[in-house]
C-alpha cells in the first residue's frame, strides 16, 4: 500500500513514537503527537496476524479517515492498563489466534480486559474474535465467560468460502470467510451464518462497546480469486466501514 509522501513521513514519525514511548514506560498513551492528543484507534499488528488482513483494515481505516497507531506484541506487552484506555477503540485483525494468545503475556490479557471493562471499545475480526472469547488459551475473556467456537463447515473440510450473512431484514451480504468462528451464546446477533449461527454479534462487556465478527468484510477483491460472488468486494468493504465506526461510536447496528 502506497501513501503521498507527507502522510508517509507522518506514519513514520508516529511508529518512531509509540516504539519510543512503549520503551520508556512513559505513563501516557502511546500514539501519534498530534495537537488533539494520541490517535483515537489503536491497530494490533502483533504476533499471529496476518500482514494482508492489517493491510486490509488499514484500507478501511484509511477510506473512512480514522487516525491510528498501530502495536506489536512486545509494544503492547510494555503498555500500561492506563495507556491502552488512552484509546477509544482497539482493533484485532485475523490470522492465527493460537500464536496471537501466545505471543501476549497474562498480564496484558488482563490489562486489556480490564481496559474493555473500563470503556475502551474493541473490534475483533475473525481471529481478533476468537481471542476475545473465554478460551484455554491467554484469551482476553470480553464474552462474560462464554467460549467461541468455529463456523460449521470447518466439520466437513471447507476453509475458505463464499459466505452470504442474513441479516435481521431478512437480506443477505455475501463475505469472505475463512476459518471464522460464530459466536453462540453471547450478545446481540446483526448476521447470522447460512446454519443459523452467529456470524457478527455485538455488546457491552463492563463499559466496553465490543463487535466481534467471524468473517471478513474487509477482504479485497484479490482474495476472492477462485470463488463465486454475486456482488463486488466494495459491497462488503463498505459494510466493514459500517462496523469500524459502530464499533468506535459505541453505537448498536440492526440486530435480531
Amino acid at each position: 500500500m502506497t501513501y503521498p509522501m507527507s502522510q508517509s513521513i507522518s506514519r513514520w514519525r508516529n511508529k518512531v513514537f509509540v516504539v519510543l514511548c512503549c520503551g520508556l514506560l512513559i505513563l501516557t498513551a502511546c500514539g501519534p503527537s498530534t495537537s488533539d492528543g494520541p490517535a483515537p484507534v489503536l491497530l494490533f499488528i502483533g504476533n499471529g496476524t496476518s500482514p494482508n488482513d492489517v493491510r486490509a483494515v488499514e484500507r478501511i481505516l484509511d477510506a473512512k479517515q480514522f487516525s491510528y497507531s498501530t502495536v506489536d506484541s512486545p509494544q503492547l506487552n510494555e503498555m500500561t492498563e492506563q495507556q491502552i484506555l488512552a484509546y477509544r477503540l482497539l482493533i484485532v485483525p485475523g490470522g492465527n489466534y493460537l500464536t496471537m494468545s501466545e505471543g501476549l503475556t497474562p498480564n496484558t490479557a488482563t490489562n486489556v480486559h480490564t481496559a474493555v471493562q473500563k470503556g475502551l471499545n474493541y473490534l475483533g475480526i475473525c481471529a481478533g474474535g476468537l481471542i476475545a472469547g473465554n478460551a484455554a488459551s491467554n484469551s482476553l475473556d470480553l464474552t462474560s465467560g462464554v467460549r467461541v467456537g468455529f463456523y460449521g463447515v470447518v466439520n466437513r473440510g471447507i476453509h475458505k468460502a463464499a459466505v452470504p450473512i442474513r441479516w435481521a431484514d431478512a437480506t443477505t451480504q455475501e463475505h469472505y470467510w475463512e476459518d471464522g468462528p460464530h459466536f453462540n451464546g453471547w450478545g446481540d446477533v446483526i448476521g447470522r451464518y447460512p446454519d443459523g449461527t452467529s456470524a457478527i454479534v455485538e455488546g457491552r462487556s463492563g463499559k466496553g462497546w465490543v463487535i466481534l465478527c467471524g468473517t471478513h468484510p474487509e477482504a479485497p477483491e484479490a482474495w476472492r480469486r477462485g470463488m463465486d460472488f454475486t456482488a463486488p468486494a466494495s459491497v462488503a468493504n463498505t459494510y466493514a466501514g459500517t462496523l469500524v465506526e459502530a464499533a468506535f461510536n459505541g453505537t448498536s447496528l440492526p440486530h435480531f
